[in-house]
């Protein structure tokens, strides 16, 4: 993180002398001293997010492909005069145990068009879904599992 900061007082001074450099590692060295100090940062958390850095880039590439899936189903609903949508609220409770999983996958479902999460309090979610057909399976979803596996993954490792 230190690196990353002075990085980007290089960045933003636009030149590099021997003074902006100086007072660039001491800008950052203060920087990180205050977050080591009052921001309960420390260089575990940063190695952690590196090594789940192939875990988020797989949840992305998942939730891309659940986006598209779930607009097919909206526009389906859309344009055919036959189908008429069934709103429900599914109510579901998670095994996640982090704040940081909980809030990804209440952001996942918010992102997938046709469904929003109206609330979580503590491990129960409540979602709205345009449709049933969106509903099936919401609690044992593709996000649950690899959100599952970050956690087991960092627990490991911590």
């Amino acid at each position: 993180m230190f690196f990353l900061i002075f990085a980007v007082w290089l960045i933003l001074n636009g030149k590099i002398t021997v003074e902006i450099c100086l007072f660039g590692l001491a800008i950052s060295a203060a920087i990180f001293y205050f977050m080591c100090r009052f921001m309960d940062y420390n260089g575990k958390k940063e190695l952690m997010l590196f090594r789940l850095a192939p875990f988020f880039i797989k949840y992305l590439w998942v939730l891309v492909k659940e986006i598209v899936k779930a607009n097919v189903c909206v526009l389906k609903l859309i344009l055919s005069p036959k189908l008429q949508p069934e709103p429900a609220l599914l109510y579901f409770n998670t095994t996640l145990r982090t704040g940081l999983a909980k809030m990804m996958l209440a952001n996942s479902i918010t992102l997938t068009p046709g469904t929003i999460t109206i609330s979580v309090e503590g491990n129960r979610f409540c979602v709205h879904c345009l449709d049933k057909e969106l509903a099936d399976g919401m609690e044992d979803s593709v996000f649950v599992e690899l959100l599952e596996e970050m956690e087991a993954k960092e627990a490991r490792w911590s």
